[in-house]
């Protein structure tokens, strides 16, 4: 099946969401190529509370499924598949999707998001979202009042860490190694806060719990030694993956891989606009990429205006 698009949006999360929301506002019935996994990283959230329009909380998949009803109503094309290739050398850009599906569009904009590392262990995988998350701003007011465990050691952990310190009553941070990856900065921040503390030279090799968190199963890295540590959560904070992979080295990346995007969600290529977690490593909140997915509309919208 082949497309031809005024604008491609590439992605499923509140970006591209918005993007399509806007574009479709605008009259340039945007094509929509959502991947396979859909809903982006609100998909395996369970309360949102922090989403403006909410006064109760609401679950991320129902949240983003309000967000596809949205777009469906103003008549979005979505395709359920993966842009595997795309071809930025010129304008129409081309894209073709894991089903062979092709399209060639003036304006794209890409909002594939980035997938948080996690530890690769089963009992992660289940309780993620019942006591296990990857994310303390999203997360961190519903341990209030209970301990807590951060796994990494760079500033990621360390920024998760003092934001869950505001509500847990402690918070642990466990890494592998004796020394942190961090900046002396955060590190002395870390250091200065009493309800923060370090255990060394360990790493989690089991989550311990049914339908909640209970306790961690930890192994010294040096003399191989197991104990159970007790606590009611972690936060995985060992960094993000930006899914950029089908992009070949066409766009310029930012020294940690994220699409460098500025103020206007402008890329290195003109008419290829980035949005939420694909060009952003710092906040990673719904609200942000819904926020620059409205702008890389917006700037679609005006870059074909002046390319007409």
């Amino acid at each position: 099946m082949t497309f031809s698009k005024k604008v491609v949006i590439l992605g499923s999360g509140p970006a591209a969401c918005t993007a399509a929301i806007y574009a479709a506002r605008a009259s340039l019935e945007p094509l929509v190529f959502a991947g396979s996994s859909w809903g982006g990283q609100l998909m395996i959230t369970t309360d949102v509370e922090n989403f403006p329009g909410f006064a109760e909380p609401i679950l991320g998949p129902e949240l983003m499924q309000r967000m596809k009803g949205q777009c469906e109503k103003l008549g979005v094309k979505m395709i359920f598949e993966e842009a595997v290739r795309v071809d930025l050398g010129r304008r129409p850009f081309a894209i073709q999707a894991a089903d062979g599906s092709e399209a060639s569009t003036e304006a794209l904009i890409i909002a594939t998001g980035a997938r948080a590392k996690l530890l690769g262990l089963e009992s992660e995988k289940r309780l993620m979202g019942h006591g296990v998350s990857a994310c303390a701003t999203c997360d961190g007011p519903f341990f209030k009042g209970r301990e807590v465990a951060v796994v990494g050691g760079g500033d990621t952990a360390l920024e998760e860490a003092l934001f869950l310190a505001r509500f847990s009553t402690r918070v642990t941070v466990i890494h592998r190694r004796d020394t942190l990856r961090a900046s002396a900065a955060m590190i002395a921040r870390a250091r200065r806060q009493p309800k923060i503390r370090f255990l060394w030279d360990n790493i989690v090799v089991d989550i311990l719990g049914q339908g909640d968190v209970h306790g961690l199963r930890l192994k010294n890295a040096k003399s191989g030694a197991m104990q159970d540590f007790a606590c009611q959560g972690l936060f995985v904070a060992i960094g993000h993956t930006p899914a950029v992979e089908f992009l070949a080295g066409q766009l310029k990346l930012d020294a940690l891989g994220f699409v460098e995007a500025d103020a206007r969600a402008r890329t290195s290529v003109s008419g290829v606009f980035a949005a939420g977690d694909v060009a952003d490593h710092r906040y990673r909140q719904a609200i942000t990429a819904a926020g620059t997915g409205c702008i890389a509309a917006l700037e679609a919208e005006r870059f074909l205006a002046g390319h007409e």
